[in-house]
């Protein structure tokens, strides 16, 4: 008798695997995305002394990231491309409509109030930049010749300038940072990136004359906290106190001295990194910076499989932008790095910066669903 042949049948999908498909989203990246915003909320809720009401506040502008994350899913690739030279614009005269007739608030000039909605213009450019930069190199040879990397760094100087006079040196430097990211996806050779390099730092007592008092002071309090271990040094010298202090395994959830005695500024927001320190200790932290990691992972996964430079490159500056916002902020809070009011993705209280996050990574889904679509 001629053997038998088993046929392997495909098992049936979840329930949960098909909402997922249906909705054209990415199972990894969605399961890691809500793993951080749950750590996020357990972290929040000891910062904020369980105040319900920050905690349901939290709750909503996670529902209105996802919410962007899902609707910009459903954007094919090509669609971004075509809209992104409008966005760009749109996000510039809305940044000069900023410096003329924005509403002023901590000093600053940031916000955008349109009765219904009060915004940051700046936000948009975080996307805008690393999307018009791809754009630009679309249909252009790679790496970018000397007239081209003249044209994308006007692209990228631009916005970055006009947020630093709002001023808002955070936002300033994560909309540079996206941008030169992009470029230096694009195959920017090492010897190009040096003299960068070099040129920037030779730029940095030009500069510094540029710099308001209240930057200034960051600086040298960066340098040596313990100038100022009253004023100016006192945030960074208690987060350091808090993240020592948690150790190996951390005092325990809601038992962190630092941060429910109040010792600890803005726990809630730019210095939560330092509560979860203190209550989870390095364990956590590590965990934390896991689900970061394979977050970046999963990002620089699609972007290699992406079907076109545009694509490729936004996914590829998306991704790594990601992690510098989580270098930053964690890099601050332990005192590698100036405060530059940088929030902690998907675990600081706040909405506009979470809800440009998500709708990132709305576009790292449709262009994962472009692959996929290609393929089949």
């Amino acid at each position: 008798m001629p053997a038998s042949i088993d046929v392997a049948t495909p098992r049936p999908a979840s329930l949960g695997g098909q909402l997922i498909r249906e909705l054209k989203l990415d199972g990894p990246m969605l399961a890691l995305l809500l793993g951080i915003a749950s750590v996020g909320l357990v972290v929040l809720y000891s910062a904020v002394n369980g105040d319900q009401g920050l905690i349901l506040r939290q709750l909503i502008r996670l529902a209105a990231a996802f919410t962007a994350l899902l609707l910009v899913a459903q954007i094919p690739p090509r669609y971004l491309r075509i809209w992104t030279p409008w966005i760009f614009l749109t996000g510039l005269l809305l940044l000069g409509l900023v410096l003329v007739t924005g509403d002023l608030g901590k000093g600053a000039q940031r916000w955008l109030d349109l009765g219904i909605v009060r915004f940051q213009p700046s936000e948009i450019l975080k996307l805008a930049v690393p999307m018009m930069v791809a754009w630009f190199l679309h249909a252009r040879p790679l790496p970018p010749n000397l007239r081209v990397l003249s044209v994308l760094v006007l692209i990228t100087l631009t916005p970055t300038i006009l947020i630093a006079f709002q001023p808002d040196l955070g936002t300033a430097l994560l909309v540079l940072a996206a941008g030169a990211i992009t470029i230096i996806v694009a195959g920017l050779s090492l010897r190009v990136i040096l003299a960068v390099g070099i040129i920037g730092l030779g730029a940095i007592p030009v500069l510094w004359n540029f710099m308001l008092d209240y930057q200034r002071r960051r600086v040298i309090t960066f340098l040596n906290p313990e100038t100022d271990p009253l004023g100016a040094g006192y945030n960074i010298i208690q987060s350091k106190i808090a993240i020592g202090s948690g150790g190996l395994f951390g005092k325990g959830w809601m038992n962190g001295t630092q941060a429910h005695l109040e010792f600890l500024p803005e726990r809630s927001t730019d210095f939560i990194f330092a509560v979860m320190g203190e209550e989870f200790g390095l364990l956590g932290l590590l965990l934390l910076l896991g689900l970061y990691l394979a977050v970046v992972g999963r990002g620089l996964f699609i972007a290699l499989q992406a079907q076109d430079t545009f694509s490729r490159l936004l996914a590829g500056s998306i991704s790594l932008t990601f992690f510098v916002y989580v270098f930053v902020n964690a890099g601050m809070v332990c005192g590698l790095l100036p405060v530059v009011g940088v929030p902690l993705p998907l675990v600081s209280a706040g909405g506009t910066s979470m809800v440009t996050l998500m709708a990132g990574f709305g576009m790292l889904t449709a262009i994962a669903n472009d692959r996929k679509l290609l393929a089949q």
